[in-house]
């Protein structure tokens, strides 16, 4: 049996489950999903009062949190939603348009 830890994005079909079928959970830390977003957070360290109301927020966890202060944002796993911006009083998250 193959364990979902095996397979990431650029697993060959052959290595899927029949009918995809899910024998364990699963997670999201083995797909890169960056490249779908189309605008890019950027993290302003000057401006962050390190309060992480943000990091909770993030649905697919990018913001990098180590000894309880956000050190960065994980561009391989942020899709862009931009929950960020809008929870941070301090506008330490802002957006540049992808590209720029």
């Amino acid at each position: 049996m193959i364990h979902a830890k095996d397979i990431n994005e650029h697993s060959p079909w052959q290595q899927l489950t029949p009918g995809c079928e899910i024998y364990e959970p699963g997670t999201a830390a083995a797909f890169n999903t960056g490249d779908w977003r189309t605008a890019t957070p950027i993290y302003h360290a000057d401006r962050c009062k390190q309060c992480l109301l943000c990091a909770p927020y993030c649905p697919d966890c990018a913001l990098r949190v180590k000894d309880g202060k956000l050190t960065g944002i994980e561009y391989m796993h942020c899709k862009g939603c931009g929950i960020c911006t809008k929870v941070c009083p301090f506008g330490a998250i802002t957006f540049e348009e992808e590209g720029k």
